[in-house]
């Protein structure tokens, strides 16, 4: 039978995907053998959303982006055969080449699918990991993950195998797997892409890490401006414990898992992993002093596992294909793939899923196809509002968390946002100062303070203010940030303001970079 594929995603939402469904239901309605309408995820897409895709004899055809205006004239071309006679018809989804030139692991089945049948997770290789897994010791399952240089991929990018194993080595007692999934990095969609598109991966993910380090509980602590994200969720697990995936009896191993989510409440500092443990403890979202490592004292106080939607979601994929399938990708320490979020004025936004090593030049064109608006690509910022903006002399930067750290940026989570000639950068040094006094959760002196010092710097050099003495003043304010703060949120804030002083520095001057 032919099916029709209209996306039930976030942004496809946003963009009229539910009243076109609507539209097409009511004309399959009066088909005697109507095709199956299938409301899937998103391949990533996003700037080719609404993405129709029809399945035929030759394979899926995608046409996008589609309005519900649209909708008529491509019945009438012959849109629920496939036929490719429309200008919005993309031939082939699979050879679309921002799709076609992608290698995803972890990203395969989204979009491809409704994202809570069981079945279709199971017929695209899903919960193959975690069968393997239980056949394996908790040591056995750390090894693998440890083998394939798996990094997290919520910032720091500390290996997750020598976390799992920290975990693992803590003794008996209650344990618990807690998912990171307070995306709140400018520019990036990939965790909500996973919990809407594929949200039965991260379940598998959690339990695997689960039974590796002896947990037998897991929480995923989500954003609270993830509704879609939090239905899906919610649905999947409680799909998953009546398929034996997840409860008393994981995939008849004897072992258990239980797994639960719970919302935030918009902090962006909640996105440091001590702070989220606070706030899910039920506390004021606050910087924890380390040590203890929260592998020793974490949740409640016991030894806890927190990785980000990502690294957990790259898990199933291990444990199926086997660690060195995984680390066959990259280059260096960075191994498996990154996946990348193209956003801010860019011609094709959208996700991008590659093995670390590929420049940042060719992210950018080959992949966004320069800027939005037609001008020249000016700075790019990587790595959400923490991250460092990097001029055109350093786009030739391989995608590596080493290759990054040398030239003072960071990957982060993977989120890229693009700026053309536009764009004042002094105002954006002043944004990171602004960002981090608004945000901050006040613990710490040189967070707390300091961020409210510096945009007070900034304007005062903007002003023509001694701006040689308050541009010392503000890289020695830098220094201390990044030294005395209790975590990357003040760590790491002068890393977008030193971008700006050192590469930028035009745009600091008084009465510079004003522009319409």
């Amino acid at each position: 039978m032919t099916r029709i594929y209209v996306p039930s995603e976030t942004t496809a939402l946003s963009l009229g995907a539910d009243e076109i469904a609507s539209d097409i239901s009511a004309v399959l309605a009066s088909l005697e053998q109507p095709p199956e309408l299938v409301r899937n995820g998103s391949r990533g897409l996003f700037w080719l959303e609404p993405m129709i895709e029809v399945e035929t004899g030759a394979g899926r055809i995608a046409y996008g982006p589609v309005t519900p205006e649209d909708l008529p004239g491509l019945l009438e071309a012959g849109l629920l055969e496939g036929a490719q006679d429309h200008p919005l018809c993309l031939g082939p989804t699979e050879e679309i080449p921002y799709l076609a030139q992608q290698q995803r692991l972890t990203f395969s089945r989204i979009g491809v699918a409704d994202p809570l049948s069981l079945s279709a997770y199971e017929a695209g290789g899903g919960f193959a990991g975690l069968r393997r897994a239980v056949a394996l010791s908790p040591q056995a399952i750390v090894q693998q993950v440890t083998e394939s240089g798996l990094r997290g991929r919520g910032g720091a990018a500390f290996p997750t195998g020598i976390k799992w194993q920290t975990v693992l080595d803590a003794g008996a007692g209650q344990k618990y797997i807690v998912c990171n999934a307070d995306e709140g990095d400018s520019g990036t969609f990939a965790d909500r892409l996973v919990m809407e598109c594929d949200p039965y991966l991260l379940i598998e993910g959690m339990v695997i890490a689960g039974l590796a380090v002896g947990a037998t509980e897991g929480y995923i602590y989500l954003r609270s401006e993830y509704p879609l994200a939090l239905h899906r969720l919610n649905a999947a697990i409680e799909r998953a414990v009546e398929a034996g995936y997840l409860g008393a009896d994981v995939c008849g191993s004897g072992r258990a898992f239980a797994l639960e989510v719970r919302l935030g409440a918009g902090a962006y500092i909640c996105g440091e992993e001590t702070a989220l443990l606070d706030s899910l403890e039920g506390k004021r979202g606050m910087v924890r002093v380390k040590p203890p490592l929260p592998a020793i004292e974490g949740f409640l106080g016991r030894p806890t596992v927190v990785n980000n939607v990502l690294s957990l979601a790259a898990v199933p994929y291990i444990l199926e294909r086997g660690p060195e399938a995984y680390a066959a990708c990259g280059q260096g320490r960075s191994r498996g793939t990154l996946t990348a979020q193209l956003a801010g004025n860019v011609e094709r936004g959208g996700l991008v899923e590659l093995a670390f090593g590929v420049t940042l030049r060719q992210l950018i064109e080959d992949f966004g196809g320069g800027t939005l608006s037609g001008r020249p690509l000016k700075a790019v910022q990587v790595g959400g509002p923490l991250g460092a903006y990097l001029p055109e002399s350093l786009w030739d930067t391989p995608l590596d968390y080493e290759a990054f750290a040398e030239v003072g940026a960071m990957l982060g989570h993977g989120g890229v946002v693009l700026f053309d000639d536009s764009v004042d950068m002094g105002e954006q040094a002043r944004f990171a100062m602004e960002f981090c006094a608004v945000e901050s959760c006040g613990k710490c002196t040189p967070c707390r303070i300091g961020s409210t010092r510096g945009v007070e710097v900034i304007d005062r050099i903007r002003a023509g203010e001694s701006p040689e003495a308050n541009l010392e003043l503000l890289e020695d304010l830098c220094t201390t940030m990044i030294d005395g703060s209790l975590c990357a949120m003040g760590g790491m804030t002068p890393f977008p303001v030193q971008s700006v002083t050192r590469h930028f520095a035009d745009d600091l001057a008084p009465g510079a970079a004003r522009r319409d």
